[in-house]
């Protein structure tokens, strides 16, 4: 079975629709009523004076009630179907509303002064925190948020993000040059002495290595010496070696001043000035470093961290009783908190909204408003017409209502003072 118009209306359409053709109808009933009135008055008043008053009634609210017809009519479509100029002025005029349209919201809407006197007077930052300060409403907020990510996470590619990560650390690590950097670096720890926090916490881990671990020096020289040589000179060899390497670590460790020491303030000295000066070191430190950064290794590791890193989130984020979406649905309620009680950070806050919309609509406030007239251009001339005809057609049908009584009073107020002056 065919749709007709009405079926591709909305239920409120429809309903605009009755209440318009029962205006309609109101109206053309009292432009009807008014040529009786006019005919009445006009074929007897010979016989009764009186009814020409009543003509005078009917022929000024024939006139009125044809004229605002045709007014109200000219707006949707041309009276009658004759090419009158200045008719059908919405169908014919749609672009020139709807840039009018725009222009009107762009100056007196979006307006920088307007937007920034609203927003201050909105206090944004209270109401936000007072609703935020709810924990059911930080559990919806936190739980659409955990969403939106879940859909971000599931979305990106893990080739393209691995090639991202990949492409960032060969701009920002691998192509720069580290070695005058580091020699720099290094050259400030061993002028400041920083390093030897970590010279005594490598000698305090070997003498307490050393000091439980006797049985590991076992062997260790004794088994490569001749078969011929005493066991008991195994024993003597093993346990002087591991006496003189617990005393060397001791010794390290009790001396500030130790050879040791000094010996390693040496090298990582020397080692700072070459890094800074001589090229042979600084090619060596850039070999090693591509050599790590683009060995296939390095990438396994880079790609799995990030499919773990990926999954995890994902699963925290699906899990409401996670620590991490306990975390997110603390800190929006403190946030609220904060934001519905402490007015330093409203202020803040508030200033930040109305710095933003005001930079907002002062920059883009053209391209918010083409929206308006690009909407309306788009839109079919006829249809637009009909909307527009729906939503205040029927008001303007009372125009038509109106304009017949006024004009029947107009014109029983003229006949009456033109016959009281001229008789």
């Amino acid at each position: 079975m065919p749709r007709t118009p009405d079926d591709l209306l909305s239920p409120a359409d429809r309903e605009r629709r009755r209440a318009l053709t029962r205006m309609k109808a109101v109206a053309a009933g009292a432009l009807a009523f008014m040529a009786v009135l006019f005919g009445i008055g006009f074929a007897f008043q010979e016989s009764v004076p009186a009814l020409a008053y009543l003509r005078a009634a009917g022929e000024g609210g024939m006139v009125g009630a044809l004229a605002d017809w045709f007014a109200v009519t000219a707006l949707f479509r041309r009276p009658m179907g004759l090419p009158i100029p200045h008719t059908a002025i919405i169908p014919t005029r749609k672009d020139e509303i709807g840039r009018s349209l725009g222009e009107f919201v762009e100056t007196n809407f979006l307006s920088g002064p307007v937007v920034r006197e609203k927003l201050a007077s909105a206090r944004i930052s209270a109401r936000l925190g007072g609703w935020l300060a709810q924990p059911s409403h930080a559990e919806r907020v936190a739980s659409e948020g955990a969403a939106m990510g879940q859909g971000v996470l599931r979305a990106l590619s893990d080739d393209d993000v691995q090639d991202l990560v990949a492409s960032l650390a060969r701009e920002h690590l691998v192509e720069p040059e580290w070695g005058t950097p580091a020699g720099v670096w290094l050259e400030r720890i061993v002028e400041t002495g920083a390093h030897h926090a970590a010279v005594d916490l490598a000698a305090d881990s070997v003498a307490t290595w050393l000091t439980g671990n006797k049985d590991a020096f076992a062997g260790l020289v004794s088994k490569r010496l001749p078969s011929w040589v005493p066991s008991v000179a195994h024993r003597l060899i093993d346990g002087a070696l591991y006496n003189e390497a617990l005393a060397f670590a001791q010794a390290v460790r009790a001396d500030p001043s130790h050879p040791a020491r000094r010996a390693i303030d040496g090298y990582l000295a020397r080692l700072a000035d070459n890094l800074q000066h001589d090229s042979e070191t600084r090619a060596k430190l850039e070999g090693a470093k591509v050599a790590v950064f683009d060995s296939p290794r390095m990438r396994e590791l880079a790609g799995s961290a990030w499919e773990t890193a990926k999954a995890g989130l994902i699963t925290s984020l699906g899990d409401a009783d996670s620590p991490l979406r306990t975390r997110l649905r603390e800190a929006l309620v403190d946030l609220g908190g904060r934001l519905s009680t402490d007015t330093a950070v409203q202020r803040r806050v508030d200033g930040w909204v109305v710095d933003a919309a005001g930079f907002l609509v002062e920059r883009y406030r053209h391209d918010i408003a083409s929206i308006i007239t690009d909407t309306v251009e788009r839109w079919d001339a006829d249809e637009t017409t009909e909307k527009i005809e729906l939503l205040v057609g029927r008001d303007l049908q009372y125009i038509r209502l109106n304009g017949t009584v006024v004009g029947a009073l107009a014109g029983l107020a003229i006949f009456a003072v033109a016959h009281a002056l001229l008789g």
